[in-house]
């Protein structure tokens, strides 16, 4: 599937992700990365989004995959200490909204994947009911958020649904599937549009389903391209695809895959961070490249043979065309690959933009190993 220089390159990078994360677990114990702060390094993101913050999955994900590639056991320990931590959101409750796919997905269910661990798989299937109770069977989409109007929802969840597919299957219980479902077909008739470019956010009447408004979001305007919101839905469909067979949601994430591939054709593979952004200035986010790519190579397993070098090439393509631009291989300092922004109208000032985020590191890892064969489904 891959050639000898892809696999090649892979094994270089590799290497510099498990360098750099044999650096961090020793700096950064007990700490949830989000992005290195101004002198570096990893601060605890409780102390800046608190512990139900979306983003605190994706270091143990990290971890759990450089467990799984390299039987380190420092990796998976660092792994279970996050996992456990988690163990306090159930209790409070009232902070945690739709993304709780993204947290429990990369702990819980991992370890469970992995060591089989039973607790975990209760933790998972807690989570996976927490979802499915935002589930508006009325409107027949998942609410997004805790605060806004009722009838938000955003792209980001799609990603958050094999939590939903994870349930179904242990329990054998065709709800949580028939919730996943229902939300993605929602997404693809309200979010993606025609020409394969998706909204970040869609309004809708909490009653009925129709659509009242797309705002803007984290892109540059309503109507706009947000790459990561692109990103977010070609992988989440192709993982929709995965889980149910479902050829739609398959047909939708080539339709989003071949958007993102002739934009990033026009930006030499590097992706900005909104592709209907003015030209200046000029912002990026190599996230949402890592997602894409992923994305990319997902399609790509379930695709006849001539179809699978459009989708490989062009992940080859980003990612090889970002870790040129962005890759810090520097042992000393934490973060991988940097040239992120969590949103498009983020302040230059900002610790959030031109920057490493932490999920653009676990994609870019995710990407690697998936290209060496090294990965696991965490999905």
């Amino acid at each position: 599937m891959f050639t000898t220089n892809q696999k090649t390159w892979a094994e270089e990078m590799y290497a510099v992700i498990n360098k750099k994360l044999e650096a961090t677990c020793a700096r950064a114990a007990g700490k949830l990365p989000f992005y290195p702060e101004k002198d570096g390094f990893y601060k605890d993101n409780p102390t800046n989004g608190g512990l139900h913050w979306w983003t605190n999955g994706f270091w143990p994900g990290m971890l759990w995959q450089a467990y799984n590639s390299t039987g380190n056991e420092n990796f998976r320990t660092r792994a279970e200490e996050v996992e456990e931590r988690f163990d306090d959101l159930f209790n409070t409750f009232s902070n945690l909204h739709h993304d709780v796919g993204f947290m429990w997905l990369h702990t819980s269910a991992a370890n469970y994947r992995l060591t089989g661990n039973a607790r975990s798989r209760v933790r998972t299937l807690h989570a996976a009911n927490l979802l499915a109770g935002r589930y508006n069977p009325l409107g027949k989409f998942i609410r997004a958020w805790n605060a806004g109007p009722p009838g938000r929802t955003i792209v980001d969840t799609m990603m958050n649904l094999p939590i939903l597919y994870f349930a179904s299957k242990e329990l054998n219980d065709p709800r949580f599937e028939a919730i996943a479902r229902n939300h993605a077909d929602t997404v693809a008739r309200v979010t993606v549009r025609a020409d394969g470019s998706c909204n970040h956010i869609s309004d809708l009447d909490p009653v009925t389903g129709d659509i009242l408004e797309t705002p803007a979001g984290q892109g540059y305007a309503s109507g706009s391209s947000w790459t990561r919101g692109n990103a977010w839905a070609l992988y989440g469909f192709a993982l929709s695809y995965l889980h149910t067979s479902d050829l739609r949601y398959l047909g939708i994430s080539k339709s989003i895959a071949h958007y993102f591939i002739a934009n990033l054709a026009l930006s030499d593979w590097i992706t900005h961070a909104d592709f209907r952004s003015p030209k200046k200035p000029v912002k990026y986010d190599s996230s949402a490249a890592m997602i894409a790519a992923c994305g990319m190579l997902e399609i790509a397993k379930h695709v006849d043979e001539h179809e699978k070098s459009l989708y490989i090439s062009a992940a080859m393509n980003t990612l090889n065309a970002c870790s040129d631009k962005f890759l810090c291989k520097d042992t000393e300092k934490d973060g991988i690959m940097f040239g992120a922004s969590s949103l498009y109208h983020a302040q230059e000032s900002s610790l959030e933009t031109d920057t490493s985020l932490i999920y653009g590191d676990y994609f870019f890892t995710e990407a690697v190993l998936r290209i060496l064969g090294k990965d696991f489904l965490i999905w």
